[in-house]
């Protein structure tokens, strides 16, 4: 009868405890990101604390973290230098408002039509893009470069690398971290293995007065609670057109990143969450932040791994993250900032580990090569460009390798029946891709005075396929010949121009759908 009980204590446990794990993970994120988009650490700090609440308790997925994320930043930071900040607070609130209309007309769903190896792809590109922004810690504090954050540029070719004993210093907690998160695990289960391996880190830097770079080197992060705001700027027109451009690609990010990270966040709890409750979330919590001096944000891969890996399943999980974040500005700045860097870029590495697909390498040889060329293209976007570029990328690419496909399955069949007719059997789609290929397999000069053309295995797919029987049928009456259509459906016979009369009605037979056209 305590089994229940017994459970719920343990889910609030974990939950509680993870949730500390990504407070102290998602102090050095926020004040980095804060950087990138050229505003002041706290304007990071808060937003992780208001969208990590919000989104925590009112979105479609448990278990998820949100917070200010380096793909939106690095789009903000043009807005913030152009005009200022409290434009982009006011590009926020108008971001979440075109998030909760999302959410409303249910275009959540339309994740649905990401393929896998788009996600494969996005999940390996944005580990590579975790690791990159890890390295920029191995920079000497002080040099340009060394924390903004552009993943690629900054992180890796313009940082000034640690030398000497600082280096070996630093790579030797980081290893440290990184054994106590992989090892613990074995021996006891009670603390989460990140927040055990950040404590001990901790503790040996100040039992040993290591020289090394701490939380409090990168930013302070002392602060009062966050307070009601409206946007200082002209209500105007001009207003709207300068910040709706950065509105609708923050919120497409957003959007895109929240709802790929809980599709991942699904399949490693088994669960199911809501994306249309997601967008709402999402675009609610930014709506708040925006009027509250915050800088928006959405849905972060590694703080979520983090969250779930350390036991967090519950809407408590992220819920405790906010309010500990919170409690860390308010009260226990100096404490959190005696964190070594080390300790965290330690985590993030175990995340990085975590979070790439090490099984694409092995299916490579074994899925088709266009799946293959997506995987490797949507990851190498993904480091170059941002994660909505790279997603929109992948899933042109994988429409445009589907329709290719396709396009060769139509196969011609040509006979002779008994009455001296010609006749054409037509198997496969017949849509913009295939009209080319279906086109040349007909001879209206070499068949008989006779010709059928047989449906029953293919389907008209859209306006390109109409076009191309049109054009056949216009090819026969120009030869001379008398051309039966069979087994299209009523739609088809409805929309074709000059063959439409050429259709001949079986109604027990003939098959029933709509074909895609704007006629």
């Amino acid at each position: 009868m305590f089994e229940p009980h017994a459970r719920n204590v343990a889910t609030i446990k974990n939950d509680l405890l993870s949730g500390l794990t990504v407070a102290l993970a998602l102090v050095p994120e926020a004040v980095a990101f804060a950087f990138v988009a050229g505003v002041e650490p706290l304007v990071g700090l808060y937003a992780a604390f208001l969208v990590g609440l919000i989104t925590a308790a009112i979105g479609g997925r448990p278990g998820m973290i949100s917070g200010a994320t380096g793909a939106l930043a690095v789009v903000m930071v043009s807005l913030v230098a152009s005009h200022g900040v409290q434009y982009l607070f006011a590009a926020v609130v108008l971001m979440g408002i075109i998030q909760v209309l999302a959410g409303l007309f249910k275009l959540g769903k339309f994740i649905r039509m990401v393929p896998h190896p788009v996600m494969l792809g996005f999940v390996n590109g944005l580990a590579i893009v975790i690791f990159l922004a890890q390295l920029s810690q191995f920079g000497v504090q002080g040099e340009a470069g060394w924390l903004t954050g552009s993943f690629l540029e900054n992180s890796v070719i313009d940082v000034a690398w640690m030398k000497g004993s600082e280096l070996y210093l630093m790579l030797g907690l980081v290893a440290l971290t990184m054994a106590i998160i992989h090892f613990l695990p074995r021996l006891t289960t009670a603390i989460p293995s990140s927040l055990a391996a950040i404590m001990v880190v901790t503790a040996l830097a100040l039992g040993l007065n290591l020289d090394t770079r701490t939380v409090g080197d990168v930013a302070g992060i002392a602060g009062g609670l966050p307070a009601f705001s409206i946007p200082s700027v002209p209500f105007t027109f001009e207003t709207l057109t300068i910040i709706l451009p950065y509105s609708l690609i923050l919120a497409a990010i957003g959007i895109i990143e929240s709802l790929l990270t809980l599709r991942m966040v699904d399949e490693i709890t088994e669960t199911h969450g809501s994306s249309n409750r997601e967008c709402v979330g999402q675009g609610v919590a930014n709506v708040v932040t925006g009027f509250f001096g915050g800088m928006g944000g959405c849905a972060m891969i590694g703080q979520s791994m983090i969250n779930v890996n350390s036991g967090g399943r519950g809407r408590l999980s992220g819920i405790s993250a906010a309010l500990f974040l919170l409690t860390f500005i308010l009260f226990a700045s100096s404490l959190i900032e005696m964190i070594p860097v080390a300790a965290l870029v330690g985590v993030m590495f175990i995340v990085v580990i975590g979070t790439f697909e090490w099984s694409s390498f092995r299916i490579m040889n074994k899925v088709p090569k266009g799946d293959a060329f997506v995987l490797v293209l949507v990851s190498v976007v993904t480091v170059l460009t941002d994660l909505a570029v790279a997603v929109i990328v992948g899933v042109i690419f994988s429409a445009l390798i589907f329709a290719w496909e396709h396009a060769k399955q139509i196969k011609i069949t040509k006979l002779e029946d008994q009455d001296g007719s010609t006749i054409y059997k037509v198997h496969g789609p017949l849509f913009f891709g295939s009209t080319t290929h279906f086109l040349t397999q007909f001879s209206p000069k070499d068949d008989n005075r006779d010709v059928i053309i047989d449906f029953r295995d293919s389907r008209v797919c859209d306006h390109s396929g109409l076009e191309a029987i049109d054009t056949l049928a216009e090819r026969y009456m120009n030869s001379g010949r008398t051309l039966h259509l069979l087994h299209l459906s009523n739609d088809c016979r409805k929309l074709l121009k000059k063959a439409g009369n050429l259709v001949e009605v079986n109604v027990i037979e003939d098959p029933k759908y709509f074909v895609a056209t704007n006629a």
